[in-house]
C-alpha cells in the first residue's frame, strides 16, 4: 500500500496561524472542514488565499486541507496564502524565486501594537491641558 504524498506549509500573518496539507489531486480546497467558498465567502479572500496556486500555474492540481484559527478573515487569508507558498515551495524547490517575488513566502510582520500604560490606546495620549 502506497502512500500518497504530500507537502506541509504553517503559514502566519497578524495573529493567524494556517496549517496547510498539500496533496497531488483535483483542486478540492478544505478550510477547517468546509468548502473555501463557505469559509471565506468574500471572492477578495479566496482569490488572496489560493494566489501562490495561479502564480506557480498549478490550479487544480492539488488538493488543499487547511486548519487555521486566530485573527479575522483577512489575517487568515494571508495566513493560508503564506503556508500555501511555503507548501509549493516543499513540492518543487524551483518554485521559490517567482513566489519570493510575488512576496507569498515574506511573513507580513504588522501586528496590532499594544497599549500602553497612561495613554488612551498605542499610542495616542491625554489632551494637554495648560491650567
Amino acid at each position: 500500500m502506497a502512500t500518497q504524498a504530500q507537502y506541509l506549509g504553517t503559514g502566519k500573518r497578524k495573529t493567524s496561524v494556517a496549517r496547510v496539507i498539500l496533496r497531488p489531486g483535483d483542486g478540492a480546497t478544505w478550510v477547517n472542514g468546509k468548502s473555501i467558498e463557505e469559509y471565506f465567502p468574500r471572492m477578495v479572500h479566496r482569490m488572496l488565499a489560493t494566489a501562490p496556486l495561479k502564480t506557480a500555474g498549478l490550479d487544480g492540481q492539488y488538493d488543499l486541507r487547511v486548519r487555521v484559527h486566530g485573527g479575522g478573515p483577512s489575517g487568515q487569508a494571508g495566513a493560508v496564502r503564506h503556508g500555501i507558498a511555503r507548501a509549493l515551495v516543499e513540492v518543487n524547490p524551483e518554485l521559490r524565486v517567482p513566489l519570493k517575488r510575488a512576496g507569498f513566502l515574506t511573513r507580513d510582520a504588522r501586528i496590532v501594537e499594544r497599549k500602553k500604560a497612561g495613554l488612551h490606546k498605542a499610542r495616542k495620549a491625554p489632551q494637554f491641558s495648560k491650567r
